[in-house]
């Protein structure tokens, strides 16, 4: 059984694009700052007056590391997680599919690499984000 993430009033927006295949991005309605992961108030101006946009999916990769051990439930080791920084001014980070990860020194992918994201549909209640080489 996979692990599922924490679905509350501030992140339903977020895993209902998820199931129709958009990524949303948090969005201030009062100053426009952009926030990832959502959140109750705005960390620029501290209003509760939230909105989204639906994001290019394409990012950047900022930051890696190969998840080789401990056991993760519901995945196969080793897993590649980046954190990305998406074109639209904010980070994620995600499990990043379809490299190679034969050994620790050749890894098929690299800070600066651009990626895509794409859906896993775990269940009729979940699709997960991850992302792909673009």
């Amino acid at each position: 059984m996979a692990v599922r993430p924490m679905v509350n009033r501030d992140s339903q927006f977020f895993w209902d694009g998820t199931q129709i295949g958009e990524l949303r991005i948090q969005v201030c309605n009062a100053c426009g700052a952009k926030r990832f992961p959502p959140g109750p108030a705005c960390q620029s101006c501290d209003e509760y007056d939230r909105g989204y946009e639906v994001a290019s999916g394409e990012g950047t990769v900022f930051s890696y590391v190969v998840h080789r051990h401990p056991p993760v439930p519901g995945k196969e080791l080793p897993i590649v997680i980046a954190l990305v920084d998406l074109d639209e001014g904010v980070r994620m980070i995600g499990e990043v599919a379809g490299v190679s990860t034969g050994s620790t020194t050749e890894v098929e992918i690299a800070v600066g690499d651009r990626l895509r994201i794409d859906y896993h549909k775990v269940d009729d209640e979940l699709t997960l984000p991850i992302w792909r080489k673009a």
